[in-house]
Parts: C-alpha cells; structure tokens; sequence
C-alpha cells in the first residue's frame, strides 16, 4: 500500500462497542483518505489465541502476560486487505472464532498486555503518519492527540442483528455475547472501552455505511486534514 498512501499527518480515532460498524467504516475510510489502516482488537484477539494455544490458565495474569510478550505477532496495515500471524502462523481466521471471541475481554483487561500492545499501537501510529485506527480506548489512551477522534454506537438490537448476520449466528446469543464484552471491556481498569471527551458520537443504527464514512470525511475536511 506505500503508494496509495497521501503525504500529510493524518490521525483518525475511531471507538465504540462491538456492532457499531467501527471495522467497516474505518476500513472504507482509511482507503478513501489514502490513509492505512490498524485494527487494535485483532492485536489482541492473536495475543489471545497465542494464550488459549499456549494452555495456560486466562486467570494467571502473569503467565498471560508472558505468553503475550513472547508472541512474534504483525499485523497488515493496508485497508484493502490485511493480513494477521502469531509465530508465522496466519490467524485471520481462527481469531474470528467463538473461543477467542469468548476469551478476548479476559486477556485484554491484563495491564502487562494492554501496556505491550498500546506501545506497539503507538509506534505503528507515528511510523504511519496518515492512518485510521479502531479499537475501545483509541481517542482515550492510544492516540489522544488524533486529529478526528470519533465514539460509533448504535442501538443494542442494531449491534445484535449485524453480528449475528456477519457470524450467522442466533440474535439473541449474540445480543448476550455483545452486552458481556461491553460490560467487561468497559468496567476494567486499565483501559476501558470509552468515549474521549472530545470524541464525536455518531449512532449509526439508521445509517448505511456509506453515509458514515462521507460524514467523518466531512469533518476531516473541516478540520483541514482530509
């Protein structure tokens, strides 16, 4: 992607719970921008499918934290199509699944392995430049000087009806799913899933993706860094 990539820093933040469209529009804009793209939740649902193979016990924040730091874990950046391995091993996949999805919160709320993760977020961000970043505590913790930082949400029946279409799964099992991650990602310590102060919110449960990604290139055209 080195050459569709536009000179001028470029900062996007983009957060909210699961089901709000974050991945989608993030991607579809970065591409738009001729920004790259980072995905901060596949950082950690690799680091967590490096923990479940590894067999040690999701409680032991030590162990996790020790599996997370010797993981050799990279992550694409191009928004067009990005690829994630754990020890050369492509996970894309197998970080989808019902296990690491049900495992992720427990191995993301470990301070050891959010410190790791948002110093490599970090970096990944100045080396970039120009780059669309999604996650939970984006315009909060990783990136508090972006220049757009944007909180998406929608309604819990909106959230519950896109997942469970994109995994083909039952409504209401997903919509218990969501509000667990959502309550554990957003009471935990370090971190947590949350709105920056000076984020805009934007609730997509009646917008198409198309309309959300033309209103964040509108504001950043506002702002002069489009």
């Amino acid at each position: 992607m080195e050459e569709n990539v536009r000179a001028g820093r470029c900062v996007v933040a983009v957060d909210g719970p699961s089901g709000s469209g974050k991945s989608t529009v993030s991607r579809r804009l970065a591409a738009g921008i001729g920004a790259r793209y980072l995905d901060t939740g596949a950082m950690y649902r690799a680091i967590t499918w490096a923990v479940l193979r590894s067999g040690v016990d999701l409680t032991d924040a030590e162990a996790v934290a020790k599996v997370a730091g010797e993981v050799d874990l990279r992550i694409g950046t191009d928004p067009q199509g990005y690829g994630v391995t754990a020890d050369g091993v492509s996970v894309d996949a197998e970080i989808r699944g019902p296990e690491v999805t049900a495992s992720v919160s427990a191995v993301a709320a470990v301070p050891a392995v959010r410190a790791l993760l948002v110093a490599r977020q970090q970096e990944m961000i100045v080396n970039a430049g120009r780059i669309v970043v999604e996650g939970r505590d984006i315009g909060a913790v990783v990136a508090p000087d972006a220049d757009l930082k944007v909180y998406l949400t929608a309604s819990e029946l909106a959230r519950a009806a896109r997942r469970s279409a994109e995994d083909a799964a039952d409504a209401a099992a997903t919509a218990a799913d969501l509000a667990r991650r959502d309550r554990l990602d957003s009471t935990r310590k370090v971190s947590p899933l949350q709105q920056a102060a000076d984020a805009v919110v934007l609730d997509t449960t009646e917008l198409g993706i198309d309309e959300v990604v033309q209103q964040l290139r509108d504001l950043l055209t506002e702002r002069g860094v489009a």
